[in-house]
């Protein structure tokens, strides 16, 4: 609540040194127009939202790499339990495990970056850029769900290339499973401690019975 109350105060300043540096601002009231003050209004909150959608996803890749041993165990004790398999406890697994999770989190941070970066510019186009910050939340729930479906590919042994190749043609699992992530935020502290957790077992199940289905 802290980071996004920053986050959002962060990227109204930037929107109006933006602005001002542009001249927009002066523009528009040289016009005075309703309608163009309307249209670059809705502008300027579509800007805001995929700033904070962007600060929320460094956010959350930083969370992903600090807590991937838990993720990590969490997804072979849930696999463990569904199979009615034990899984030996290995410390050398488990840094493998997080090795793999802090590279991949590291290679979808700069995706989801270079793709944020490209909707943050079509965002300025008034109008078209008004369904932007619902293209960056879908891109969002896909890299999340990502990164929480690959601890099952590992297992697996899916090597990183087979597993980017395994969840693209499986978008919509990783997608659902991010959407489910971030309405389960909606739920003050309940739903914030147990969203990871929740994405984590999810993933791991869904990923399961798809492997047993194939």
């Amino acid at each position: 609540m802290v980071g996004m109350y920053f986050f959002w105060t962060s990227s109204g300043a930037a929107v109006t040194y933006l602005s001002h540096s542009l001249g927009i601002d002066r523009w528009l009231h040289r016009q005075s127009s309703g309608f163009l003050s309307f249209i670059f209004m809705m502008g300027e909150i579509m800007v805001r939202l995929i700033l904070v959608l962007f600060y929320f996803s460094l956010f959350k890749y930083l969370f992903l790499i600090i807590g991937s041993p838990l993720f990590a165990y969490l997804s072979e004790k849930t696999e463990s339990i569904i199979a009615g398999k034990d899984y030996p406890f290995s410390w050398s697994q488990l840094f493998k495990d997080m090795a793999r999770g802090i590279k991949l989190a590291l290679r979808n941070t700069l995706w989801q970056t270079v793709y944020s970066v490209s909707l943050l510019i079509l965002s300025f186009f008034p109008v078209v850029g008004w369904v932007t910050p619902v293209i960056v939340l879908f891109v969002e729930c896909y890299y999340y769900g990502f990164s929480m479906l690959d601890y099952s590919c590992e297992r697996h042994k899916l090597s990183p290339t087979e597993s980017i190749e395994f969840i693209g043609k499986h978008k919509g699992l990783a997608i659902g499973n991010g959407i489910i992530f971030y309405l389960m935020h909606l739920v003050p502290i309940l739903g914030w401690v147990l969203a990871p957790a929740y994405a984590v077992i999810a993933a791991t199940i869904s990923l399961y019975y798809q492997h047993k289905e194939v």
